[in-house]
């Protein structure tokens, strides 16, 4: 065996192996990325069916003749904010969970000054549908928590994955860039002056 072909091998070898690291490292960045997309729809989709709720809740409160009309123009404004305020999957930034978030907590403040009001209807508060509405209403709160826990912890992943070392360098060169988390609503870290509870 001639002297010179053995560097030569082992160049060979040693090129195989960074292609290999290399090709390992994408493919898996590329999955994590796709689930924290995909955890992000679940996010956005449970957003989705608590708007769906609150449009039937709406339809059901319409219904008192008297009912507050300021306060329901107030739920259905912010409505149709949050459901206009989406994010591609393929454009998740800090600025676009921002304005996402923003949406979604002006409806949350909309949405809770209208239960409190709905506690001056005896009527409305025996109302087996909107009792039945409320009650899912709850049930998707949760769910949301859920989603965005479950989202950040995808993004998580993508992102240790992304920035340890010496990952870093490739995702660089791959075009992988961090993503961003949800973060609590500013303010959530104060404890509120009351408590309301819906019965």
């Amino acid at each position: 065996m001639k002297k010179w072909l053995i560097p030569l091998i082992v160049i060979a070898i040693i090129g195989f192996g960074i292609y290999n690291w290399a090709v390992g490292f994408n493919n898996t960045a590329v999955e994590y990325e796709a689930d924290a997309k995909t955890a992000w729809s679940n996010v956005e989709s449970t957003y989705q069916r608590r708007n769906d709720l609150i449009g039937n809740l709406i339809k059901t409160v319409q219904g008192a003749a008297d009912f507050e009309r300021t306060t329901l123009r107030e739920v259905i404004e912010a409505r149709a904010k949050a459901t206009s305020t989406t994010i591609d999957a393929s454009n998740i930034t800090s600025e676009n969970i921002a304005q996402f978030q923003q949406a979604q907590s002006g409806l949350t403040g909309a949405l809770s000054k209208l239960l409190v009001s709905v506690e001056r209807y005896p009527e409305l508060k025996a109302n087996q549908n909107f009792l039945e509405l409320q009650s899912q209403l709850e049930g998707t709160e949760n769910r949301i928590n859920i989603a965005r826990d479950k989202y950040n912890e995808t993004v998580n992943i993508y992102d240790k994955h992304t920035t340890k070392f010496p990952g870093k360098i490739l995702a660089g060169w791959f075009g992988f860039e961090e993503m961003p988390r949800y973060k609590a609503d500013p303010g959530s870290e104060k404890n509120p002056d009351a408590s309301f509870e819906f019965n």
